[in-house]
């Protein structure tokens, strides 16, 4: 039986709260106030935000009556990773956990991207099997290998990644560079949509790990050579598919005919979904649950509940 869990996050983008039971999942976000013409946020001001954010996204949710209360307390599942905006959500989860008196899980995350793609979906079942999961956004672009088991229902192993620029900083470079907002994924999009001719790129890949680092200087290039702003923009992006397409091939040959699962912010793009579900049958969550949101940390909490975890094996420590 689906057990009822209140999800937080609180990443380097949005504040977000959600709601999960058996009828569905609730949402509430609001994205982190960027000035105009930056590319993001220094941790200081995102922390100051999401304290000031906080009890309005969590407002709507107050009055119901979690069985658990998930939240996401760092980047990604490896040693070291940290980043200081999660630690406002995770004081907040834990005083509500506290005060309800019901337990507290912590996950990664990214482990609350490829849990929201999966219920976006409806492939749930998936946790119970390995799959192969990328996680593209604006921190990160990288495919992991995920296998059932372990003290967070599911063990995420890194298997390929970009070695230097990310595609959503990418995009959002891109994207000032042509004086769009931030963040340019959306009005990026659209302009490539407007661009019907044949464009012609070259990935750079190194085994199954790639590299962007000089996406930016081409596109910066073509605006000099006075290109239309239409075609950067889907240059742009159809250097990400197939840095992404390249780096699919590759692990599939090395790991064999899994699953495919594509999460976070960038995956949302519409060009970027259509090429590589009809080209690996690939998953994708829909875009409300694409973007950074805490619908996939509810989903997990109501899991571990139910599987009965122990909170303090799930909950594991910041440092």
């Amino acid at each position: 039986m689906t057990k009822a869990a209140l999800g937080i996050d609180t990443s380097n983008y949005t504040t977000s709260a959600a709601f999960y039971t058996e009828s569905g999942i609730l949402q509430k976000k609001q994205l982190l106030s960027v000035k105009e013409g930056e590319a993001g946020l220094r941790q200081s001001d995102a922390v100051f935000q999401h304290v000031r954010q906080l009890p309005d996204v969590l407002s709507p949710f107050l009055q119901e009556k979690p069985e658990t209360v998930g939240v996401s307390d760092r980047p990604r599942d490896a040693e070291g990773s940290y980043m200081p905006c999660f630690l406002t959500g995770v004081g907040a989860a834990r005083m509500l956990a506290q005060s309800m008196g019901v337990p507290l899980y912590r996950f990664s995350h990214q482990a609350g991207h490829i849990a929201a793609a999966l219920y976006s979906a409806r492939r749930m079942d998936l946790l119970n099997k390995p799959f192969l999961a990328f996680h593209v956004s604006g921190g990160t672009t990288e495919a992991v290998l995920a296998t059932p088991g372990g003290d967070r229902l599911f063990t995420a192993a890194l298997a390929a990644a970009s070695l230097d620029l990310k595609a959503g900083q990418a995009v959002d470079r891109c994207g000032l560079l042509l004086g769009l907002p931030f963040p340019c994924g959306p009005a990026l999009e659209q302009l490539a949509l407007r661009w019907e001719e044949p464009v012609r790129v070259r990935p750079v890949l190194r085994g199954a790990d790639c590299s962007l680092s000089g996406l930016e200087n081409q596109c910066r290039q073509l605006r000099e050579k006075d290109a239309p702003q239409e075609y950067i923009a889907r240059y742009c992006l159809e250097s990400i598919l197939a840095a992404l397409r390249g780096m699919c091939e590759a692990l599939l040959r090395q790991h064999g005919d899994l699953p495919v699962v594509f999460a976070g912010g960038v995956a949302s793009n519409s060009i970027l979904r259509k090429a590589l579900s009809e080209r690996f049958g690939a998953l994708f969550a829909e875009p409300a649950f694409s973007a950074d949101n805490a619908a996939g940390i509810a989903a997990l909490a109501s899991v571990a509940l139910e599987r009965r975890m122990p909170p303090c094996i799930a909950e594991h420590p910041i440092s």
